[in-house]
């Protein structure tokens, strides 16, 4: 399909990109373009060479957002599928971009077995109670609580086309009138985590429509690049984004009880971080900056964070 455009944006994602890159080319017609976020490792040396196929290298890591921006500012396509470096496409491009034509889609995500991933192929947008649970951990502890189900869309059957208000970022093709209109992702959500969230509630409220189709397969490992993550820095990412996602998305009073739910949940995630070994990476320094993102939020409203390193050597601040 020559209409659809793909960007793929990769951080040392060296072991997977060839192939995700080769799955891409055998199954589109159109542009690619592999969006390269200051990797430190062979990433841009291991992109197949191919006339459709464009290479950013940005000299700075922009972020999942700033990255998926810049690519698809490169793309003159009338759609844009967001694709993960450690995602393959398997076929039905063309199911996805007839499901997009009222504002995006996804599709559906398999695992090395080829069986669907549970809980990951589309969720309900979180509500405050939703991320309450989830920063204290009760999702975690007691994962078939009504709220989590509801969340993880358990009642909702992923072998079905259907209406979703978020698929996966992974897998996710937008119309480029939409994405535009939004202005693209915003790029505060900086590294990862909320920023396709936050684009799909927008979407939501501007009237457009998300679609689900299982038809269109890729094959899916997740998390590849997180893992190479300082365990620090993921941890204050995380927070942060989900924070900044309650500030912008929810009122008064639920944006300071996650706020205050955050704050709370350091105490402990500090504990067990130092019996998970994490002592040396500082668990007590780093829940401690969690804690005054959390404080921050109950206190004002807003978010005060700073980016750190998101691993040793990392020139960025």
């Amino acid at each position: 399909m020559k209409n659809l455009g793909i960007v793929i944006v990769a951080w040392n994602s060296a072991d997977q990109i060839a192939r995700c890159v080769q799955a891409a080319l055998a199954v589109s017609e159109g542009p690619i373009v592999v969006v390269d976020n200051a990797s430190s490792d062979q990433t841009l040396t291991s992109i197949p060479a191919h006339p459709r196929v464009e290479i950013v290298a940005n000299q700075e890591n922009l972020g999942f957002a700033g990255g998926v921006n810049s690519g698809c500012r490169r793309l003159s396509t009338e759609y844009f599928l967001i694709l993960n470096p450690d995602a393959e496409l398997l076929g039905g491009l063309e199911d996805l971009v007839a499901a997009a034509s009222e504002g995006a889609a996804g599709g559906q995500l398999l695992d090395s077995q080829g069986s669907p991933q549970a809980g990951f192929q589309f969720r309900r947008f979180p509500t405050p109670t939703t991320l309450v649970w989830e920063v204290l951990g009760i999702n975690r502890l007691w994962p078939t609580n009504s709220v989590n189900r509801r969340y993880r869309c358990a009642d909702q059957n992923p072998g079905v086309e259907q209406s979703v208000d978020q698929p996966a970022g992974a897998f996710f093709c937008v119309r480029r009138d939409a994405f535009e209109t939004l202005g693209g992702f915003d790029e505060s959500y900086w590294p990862v985590w909320f920023e396709d969230v936050d684009f799909c509630r927008r979407l939501t409220l501007r009237g457009y429509r998300i679609r689900y189709t299982p038809k269109a397969r890729a094959r899916h490992l997740g998390a590849q690049s997180i893992r190479k993550i300082l365990w620090s820095s993921k941890e204050l990412a995380w927070y942060g984004s989900l924070l900044r996602y309650a500030t912008s998305q929810f009122g008064w009073l639920s944006r300071r009880m996650v706020g205050l739910a955050v704050a709370a949940a350091s105490v402990p995630r500090s504990v067990k971080g130092i019996l998970n070994g994490h002592w040396k990476a500082n668990a007590f320094g780093v829940y401690l900056k969690v804690f005054a993102l959390g404080l921050g939020v109950f206190l004002s409203g807003r978010v005060y964070e700073r980016r750190m390193p998101l691993r040793k050597g990392s020139a960025l601040q």
